[in-house]
């Protein structure tokens, strides 16, 4: 599949503490229901010991996800946060247990779900910042990643002529058969599920046709054949050639050729999350109220204080450090929020590029092509690496969001594609083995803090980018040095709360504190 910056870079528009356990887990619910045809009376969900997700799959909103999906809920609905229970109240039993499987993926989802009619089981993996995949469907090995109009054909066999008909019948190339021992499974990726008329031609072929619809969870679909001018900055760079557009013009022509968009439709979708990302900072900075969190509201303490000039004079980084916060702190009361490129980072780049933004005077046109050209810095990452701290570390989020901000704040200041590929390979240099810790499994601390500070980076590396700065490593090479970085970075300090910070004795009281509030509901009022 390939990358789309409205699906897998600036999006999803979501609530939860993280895209890659809340959005992610609650697409693979929804494509769950779907396999179910929405009769579901049981769901049991296994992970794997060495896995990220047996100690977060609780307080980063695994379950939430998942079982908000399982009720064929979207990402932002206001319901999200009591989905458990509203699952139980449907009459849908919920369990998970942690198992010993190896996978090799640390978010890796093995669900089991029945009705009183069917059992189905389904393995899939979250991916970073709410992209996600199904690698396996009752034991056929398949790869769904919620971009398509998924038809399942099952059939004992015939499976050729089964296909070949379909290949006919919707003119596509795009289907694919499965084989395990006793059975076949044919896929077919399309713009639109089979038909009935063709279902009921197939059922002449082969009575015993079992069929499923999933449908697609992706703002951006895919279709057979997509071809997008690059993939990385190095092809950018030779594609452009002597040209002099900035960066945004190029993440436009990508978005184009990837959606099949028109650029006015590209840049009125990235204004339309600007003008989001917009109230949501008000939102934070108004004031935000949760039970099961760590921080309480203090972006509001902060604009006291920087209106009464009590605080450094650091310009437009003042502002900058109030949104970055206010929009932490929506994330954390399950406010609406995008992903950018993750919930964990959620705030680093839109609190930059909204706050340097007005303090330049700039339209929120203006910030939604700066919005872009970050966009085309976080596909170069997402094309080859990764957004999720489980597989890289906060390198991976805060990293990642400090170099798309830094090409932002470039563009902002009407800086070349050069200067913003420049800032962006800044940036990200001087975040590499950042780990990801959070305190009592809670996207807070010192996530807000990382926020902050891939935001001030991003500033001053785009100021020296726009100085003429030297970035010596050029960007795809950084995100190469930060994979392999990865690869040698412990579990412990890849999202899994079991080192770093959160192993420190008031990280580990504050978690037996929250534990114990959420046993008891608040109500013997600790």
């Amino acid at each position: 599949m390939q990358v789309s910056i409205f699906n897998d870079v600036v999006g999803p528009v979501m609530r939860g503490s993280s895209s890659s356990h809340c959005a992610a887990a609650l697409r693979i619910g929804r494509l769950g229901r779907d396999l179910m045809h929405g009769d579901i009376t049981r769901v049991l969900v296994e992970f794997d010991r060495q896995g990220s997700l047996p100690t977060t799959h609780e307080s980063q909103g695994s379950d939430m996800g998942l079982c908000g999906g399982l009720m064929g809920w979207e990402a932002a609905d206001a319901r999200l946060p009591n989905s458990v229970e509203a699952l139980g109240e449907a009459g849908i039993a919920f369990d998970t247990a942690v198992v010993d499987t190896g996978d090799p993926h640390p978010n890796t989802y093995r669900i089991t779900l029945e009705s009183a009619h069917a059992r189905h089981t389904l393995v899939a993996i979250s991916t970073g910042g709410g992209m996600m995949e199904v690698i396996n469907i009752d034991g056929f090995a398949v790869s769904i990643g919620g971009d398509y109009f998924e038809t399942l054909l099952f059939v004992d066999d015939h499976a050729d002529q089964v296909a070949l008909h379909v290949r006919t019948a919707m003119a596509t190339d795009d289907v694919l058969v499965h084989e395990v021992t006793d059975g076949h499974l044919v896929q077919v990726r399309a713009q639109a599920f089979v038909e009935p008329g063709v279902e009921t031609e197939l059922r002449t072929l082969v009575p015993t046709l079992d069929i499923y619809r999933l449908g697609p969870v992706l703002p951006v679909r895919s279709r057979f054949g997509i071809e997008v001018p690059f993939s990385t900055a190095a092809e950018l760079v030779a594609h452009a050639g002597d040209t002099e557009r900035p960066l945004w013009q190029w993440a436009v022509d990508y978005e184009m050729a990837r959606g099949g968009l028109t650029g006015a439709e590209v840049l009125s979708k990235m204004v339309d999350i600007v003008r989001l990302l917009r109230v949501s900072i008000e939102q934070g900075i108004a004031g935000t109220t949760f039970d099961d969190r760590i921080l309480g509201h203090q972006s509001g303490k902060f604009k006291q204080q920087l209106e009464a000039d009590r605080l450094l004079d650091t310009g437009a980084l003042g502002r900058t450090v109030l949104y970055v916060t206010a929009l932490m702190e929506v994330k954390s009361s399950m406010g609406v929020i995008v992903a950018a490129p993750t919930a964990g980072a959620c705030a680093a780049l839109p609190g930059a590029c909204i706050a340097f933004a007005e303090e330049m005077g700039k339209s929120e046109e203006d910030m939604a092509r700066a919005m872009l050209a970050a966009g085309a810095i976080g596909l170069f990452i997402a094309s080859q690496w990764t957004f999720a701290a489980e597989v890289g570390g906060c390198q991976a989020e805060g990293g990642s969001a400090a170099a798309m901000a830094a090409a932002a704040l470039v563009t902002l200041a009407d800086g070349t594609m050069p200067q913003a590929l420049t800032a962006a390979s800044l940036a990200l240099q001087s975040m590499l083995g950042l780990i990801c810790d959070p305190v009592a499994g809670r996207v807070e601390v010192p996530c807000l803090g990382k926020n902050v500070i891939a935001a001030s980076n991003a500033s001053s590396c785009a100021n020296m980018a726009l100085a003429g700065f030297d970035q010596v490593i050029p960007f795809d090479e950084v995100v190469d040095a930060a994979r392999r970085v990865s690869d040698r970075m412990p579990r412990e300090h890849r999202c899994t709360s079991l080192g770093g910070l959160a192993t420190t004795p008031t990280a580990l009281a504050l978690q037996a504190d929250l534990a114990t509030r959420k046993a008891c509901g608040g109500g013997c009022g600790c």
